[in-house]
């Protein structure tokens, strides 16, 4: 009800009101509202539909109260609960630990942290960082592995995902789609009002009846304007929306379909979207790169024992192998945490006892003092970092996640502490991949040929990141680190986005950063993501796109949401954007280029008449009559070309467009103004008669000889 175009239409519907006319007015304000309502009717039933498939059942949780624990929905909890976690709980509120065993929470969704972090009691600075804050837990995130009691401190959107969810309240940036009917109705507008000034004035000078002259400059402004444009567009979008959904794609805004037509960029993460999002064994192999038997059973023994949390580093070391381990017997085990960044288990064979140390490859060489060769011999570690270090950038560059894995032999206790992970022996890598989807790289490859460039944005490893962005069909990526992000001011960022392909080592506050840079740069950038760290990346994206699995909050700020998280879809629907958009392109070319015709006629005619030559009801069912059959034009067929291509709003095209076939047709007007006026001598209502016929019908023509030759 806020556009350029319907705006008109209600102040050319109030001024009809005032003037008497009221069956014009009903009819300008019928069209406003069914156009409206088509619109409300498909986003009310989109939204329906979203919360049918985000219904879930009452999430609880266990409170201590009156020194009782029972279970309370958690829309009840209010701060100074204390409650009791569990592995798998949701946290309700923001909390701070009382006690802990062994807790271990998942924040990836809020933080963008991959590995679960270990959560206990204590007192930090006030200024700790948000992924630090080994004393907090966070509402939204859940529990991973152990127990634990909180206090309940913040609820709601006092939580710090409530503070995200407060952001998206903020009016979405203006989309492309938006902008450019914003644009063609300031256009309209400025056209409009000059014709009325003019008309007004001219009829003025001839001594017209005033009431007469403005009632004649009412119906020319009513008439310019392409009364069912918003219907059209409704249309257009509904169906557009429903061809989508028949692609299991839920679109939740309307102007986003066409958004998807105007698109050029689409950012997207890299696990899970451009590949499996699975981890898999690469190889397991010693210090020297070759394949190592034993590696495998020690990497084995440290993944079957771990009990701190269920995690996709162990179920692929677990899956690659099956080995006998039945002499073997836990003793402890020190679980992993985000500091250390490693896991230690101590096993126990034929009474020897030794401990087995997994994890990042900088924080295993830390740890250790010596290495071991193929054939047990053991040397200083310190000459051998720097191969070591090239080693892990050569395996990076293959695209292969690298954990480091050490031993520590003839263990004299049952118990082991963070104190004895030291002087261990380095044996060696595990490798890990994560692959790229089938059939990625013809996606990426119809996408570039549907002009939509392709940028990923990763908190991966930057060599790791290139060399997938490699696999899938980017030539030579070049990549922007995230410190070097960090570095860069707006106006510096701006000029870089349109020739960086791989945004990595990026921390999740950055992404929104990156979508507003990229849009500022000129493009039309789509974004797909599925976490709370996400949302307002999503938010400020010309076309948000999310996942059925993704988080309550990604689905919200997300526009679309697909029911499988597969770029395939998304080609279909950038290609149903298009369709739409091109139909949404033919009706206002022929609308706008009839109306001014049959309007330019019709202000030159005014000058030699002594009467008007259509009236305003004649002039609103022109339109009408040449609009009603044009809103079949959703279902129309589209060309190729109109396809291949990113489209937007061009005004000065529409505007030479409408101009230049409006003054051809107007040649048909005056054609049969000099017949009707000069050789048959027609009376006024004769007058009006003969030319509303002729004025249909030339426009129809018009539109139907020379719009598709144009828009090729």
């Amino acid at each position: 009800m806020r556009s350029p175009i319907a705006l008109i239409l209600l102040i050319a519907a109030i001024l009809s009101f005032f003037l008497h006319d009221y069956t014009d007015a009903i009819i300008i304000l019928v069209i406003v509202f069914i156009s409206s309502f088509l619109g409300f009717l498909q986003e009310r039933g989109a939204a329906n539909a979203m919360n049918k498939l985000l219904a879930i059942v009452q999430i609880k949780a266990n409170v201590i109260r009156d020194g009782k624990s029972l279970e309370s929905p958690i829309n009840t909890l209010v701060p100074g609960d204390v409650i009791q976690l569990h592995s798998g709980d949701v946290l309700p509120g923001d909390c701070l630990v009382l006690e802990a065993n062994v807790l271990f929470v998942n924040e990836a969704a809020l933080t963008g942290e991959t590995f679960p972090v270990e959560k206990s009691p204590g007192v930090l600075e006030e200024d700790t960082a948000l992924a630090q804050r080994i004393n907090t837990l966070y509402m939204g995130t859940n529990v991973v592995s152990g127990t634990a009691k909180a206090l309940i401190i913040r609820i709601g959107n006092k939580t710090e995902f409530g503070q995200v969810s407060e952001r998206l309240k903020l009016r979405p940036a203006e989309t492309e789609f938006e902008h450019g009917i914003r644009k063609f109705g300031y256009m309209l507008m400025e056209i409009t009002l000059i014709l009325v000034f003019a008309i007004f004035a001219i009829n003025l000078f001839l001594d017209r009846p005033v009431l007469d002259s403005f009632l004649f400059s009412l119906a020319l402004a009513v008439g310019l304007t392409p009364q069912l444009l918003p219907a059209i567009i409704s249309i257009n979008l509904s169906y557009g929306a429903k061809q989508m959904a028949n692609n299991n794609v839920i679109v939740k805004r309307l102007a986003s379909i066409e958004n998807f037509g105007s698109m050029n960029v689409l950012c997207s993460d890299k696990t899970g979207t451009l590949t499996e999002g699975t981890v898999q064994i690469d190889s397991i192999v010693d210090a020297n790169g070759a394949s190592s038997e034993k590696l495998e059973l020690y990497a084995y023994l440290n993944a079957h024992f771990e009990t701190g949390y269920s995690n996709p580093i162990d179920e692929a070391i677990l899956a690659h192998k099956k080995i006998d381990i039945s002499s073997y017997t836990k003793l402890d085990e020190i679980p992993y945490d985000f500091m250390r960044k490693r896991l230690s288990i101590l096993v126990s064979e034929d009474n020897e006892r030794l401990i087995v140390t997994k994890g990042a490859l900088q924080n295993i060489l830390d740890i250790c003092s010596f290495i071991e060769a193929a054939d047990g011999a053991q040397t200083a570690i310190a000459p051998e970092k720097d191969r070591i270090a090239k080693q892990f950038e050569e395996y990076s560059q293959k695209g292969l996640r690298t954990l480091g894995i050490a031993v520590k032999r003839k263990v004299d206790s049952e118990k082991i502490t963070k104190d004895q992970e030291k002087d261990m022996v380095f044996l060696g890598f595990l490798l890990f991949k994560d692959p790229p989807k089938p059939g990625i790289p013809d996606t990426i490859k119809q996408l570039k040929q549907l002009g939509i460039a392709l940028k990923i944005i990763t908190g991966d490893n930057h060599l790791i990141a290139a060399n997938i962005s490699e696999q899938i069909g980017l030539v030579h990526p070049k990549v922007l680190l995230g410190k070097e992000l960090a570095a860069m001011s707006d106006e510096a960022l701006m000029h870089q986005v349109n020739i960086i392909d791989v945004f990595s080592e990026v921390e999740p506050n950055q992404k929104e950063r990156i979508i507003h840079a990229i849009k500022k740069a000129g493009n039309v950038v789509g974004y797909i993501g599925d976490g709370i760290n996400d949302a307002s990346a999503l938010h400020a994206a010309d076309v948000g796109i999310s996942v059925d699995s993704a988080v309550d909050v990604a689905k919200e700020a997300a526009d679309i949401v697909l029911l499988g998280k597969d770029l395939n879809v998304l080609v279909r629907g950038v290609q149903e954007g298009r369709k739409t958009f091109a139909n949404t392109m033919k009706y206002v070319f022929m609308a706008t280029s009839a109306n001014f015709g049959n309007m330019f006629s019709m202000a030159g005619a005014s000058l030699f008449l002594p009467f008007l030559p259509l009236l305003p009801k004649q002039i609103l069912l022109t339109n009408l009559l040449t609009d009603f059959p044009e809103m079949t034009i959703a279902s129309d067929n589209v060309d190729s070309e109109m396809i291949d291509k990113p489209r937007r709003w061009d005004i000065k095209f529409i505007r030479k467009f409408m101009i230049t076939f409006g003054i051809v047709s107007s040649i048909f007007d005056f054609m049969t103004f000099g017949v009707l006026k000069f050789m048959l001598h027609a009376t006024p209502e004769q007058f009006r008669t003969g030319w509303f016929i002729e004025s249909v019908i030339s426009a129809s023509l018009m539109c139907w000889l020379f719009a598709p030759k144009s828009l090729h």
